[in-house]
């Protein structure tokens, strides 16, 4: 089982930055595929980016491609997200998930088995 609590969300001006944090716990975390979702309102959840905690490949979705940046720290206990040059599109709640084992799809939500409860980010 794995808990995964995000922080982080706030509101920031267009151009700005924000970073996304993720504490994930449980026993089996070391062996999961890691990604962020966001909703907005009136809209399907949808894939932002993902890492594999094995080899460490990164995916982003194209509309966030060289202004987000994924990450985890040594110790694989605490998802990033690093997001900048925030527009007003970018504006969601945002939610980390964790696949268990490592599935393909990453940007599916049925991929995912745990998700967090969500932070709010407006631009």
């Amino acid at each position: 089982h794995v808990q995964l609590v995000e922080s982080g969300g706030g509101s920031v001006q267009a151009g700005g930055s924000l970073r996304l944090s993720c504490a994930a716990s449980g026993d089996t975390y070391s062996r999961a595929c890691m990604a962020w979702f966001r909703q907005a309102p009136g809209k399907e959840r949808e894939g932002v980016a993902a890492i594999y905690t094995n080899d460490g490949t990164t995916y982003y979705a194209d509309s966030v491609k060289g202004r987000f940046t994924i990450s985890q720290d040594n110790a694989r206990t605490t998802l990033y997200l690093q997001m900048n040059s925030l527009k007003p599109e970018d504006t969601a709640v945002y939610y980390c998930a964790a696949s268990i084992p490592c599935l393909p799809n990453w940007n599916e939500t049925r991929t995912y088995n745990y998700w967090g409860q969500g932070t709010q980010v407006t631009v």
